[in-house]
């Protein structure tokens, strides 16, 4: 039987703050449902969208979350812990950088950071197993990023390592997530050491094919490392459990090319667009996820070196709705097929 994709929903992440309606999950719920979202995918981090621990701890915490959630016509995609994640693995040159995605008492200990980061994983995995999800987000973190273009030569064996050490540590956190019944997407990103197609293949051969290890698709990442985006979704898509519509262009010039010379947002060739003013054929993603069954969450996450984040928002959702394909369960030449002949062939073929 086909399969259609769900939504449109939207990240909250990016929206999240102090002043109304983004400054509790219930208000936000509200006003992403006014704009014709179905549903939420919600940042762990936040304290004002979700008390991690409690969801963790506390099926009835959950229901009630699920209920307000209802309430304003929109349900949970995914719960994300993207920070986290980041914190799995950490090179010594972006410590105090990201200190800040920890709580204070652990900055300046990159391993208690860790251990603070590798629980809060695995505190997901419970609330999302509460939640009734079976999908989650996030990154893998990084430790070869800053020996990503080999100048100096880097050492032999350095690149595995790097790899088998964020395997290593990826493994249990994915054995919690596989107790819950839960798939991790990680959002192959710039920044981590798992960024395309192939450190992906490389993570995973580490992790000896761990089944919950799957991917976030977004494109707009693939669009600045100049990837082909649609062919990667016909190579990958058993391992594709997730989906964030973001947009990009690419306009290299004269002066700068991928690596978009440390310029700010606005004038770097590579940068990231709302949708519908990159250059991403969605499309054509839309498409080739629903030929091979994408059945889970088109989720917007929005971010945009030009446009205001809630005209972003409220643009976002008609855009992703009109992408959306309700997929056939028939032929569109079936009225001229005729029925099945076994002897009618066999004459046709000359056999």
């Amino acid at each position: 039987m086909p399969t259609d994709i769900k939504g449109p929903a939207i990240f909250l992440a990016q929206f999240a703050g102090d002043a109304a309606p983004f400054n509790s999950f219930k208000a936000i719920t509200k006003w992403a449902g006014s704009l014709g979202y179905k549903g939420v995918q919600v940042p762990t981090w936040d304290g004002r969208m979700i008390d991690l621990k409690k969801a963790a701890e506390s099926k009835t915490y959950c229901d009630d979350l699920k209920g307000t959630a209802k309430e304003n016509g929109v349900e949970i995609t995914e719960l994300s812990t993207h920070l986290q994640g980041q914190l799995v693995a950490v090179h010594p040159a972006y410590d105090e950088a990201f200190d800040a995605f920890a709580p204070a008492a652990v900055h300046g200990k990159p391993k208690e950071r860790r251990a603070w980061a590798e629980d809060q994983v695995k505190l997901a995995a419970k609330a999302s197993k509460n939640l009734g999800l079976h999908s989650h987000v996030s990154f893998t973190g990084a430790l070869a990023w800053p020996f990503l273009y080999p100048w100096p030569p880097r050492p032999p064996g350095m690149i595995e390592e790097a790899f088998g050490e964020l395997a290593k540590r990826w493994k249990p956190l994915l054995d919690a997530m596989d107790e819950n019944g839960v798939d991790v997407g990680f959002e192959l990103h710039p920044g981590e050491d798992v960024m395309d197609g192939t450190t992906f293949e490389m993570f995973l051969e580490k992790l000896k094919g761990h089944k919950r290890c799957q991917i976030n698709y977004d494109p707009s990442h693939f669009v600045l490392q100049q990837l082909d985006y649609v062919e990667f979704i016909h190579i990958y898509h058993e391992r594709i459990c997730a989906f964030h519509v973001k947009d990009a262009e690419f306009n290299p010039t004269g002066k700068q090319g991928v690596y978009s010379a440390f310029q700010k947002w606005t004038d770097r060739a590579g940068r990231f667009r709302s949708l519908g003013d990159g250059q991403v054929n969605f499309g054509a993603i839309f498409s080739a996820l629903a030929q091979h069954n994408y059945d889970s969450w088109a989720v917007l996450e929005w971010e945009c070196c030009l446009k205001e984040a809630e005209q972003g928002a409220k643009e976002g959702a008609p855009f992703i709705a009109k992408h959306i394909i309700k997929t056939t369960s028939k032929s569109f030449d079936d009225f001229a097929a005729g029925s099945t002949d076994t002897g009618k062939a066999r004459r046709m073929l000359g056999i």
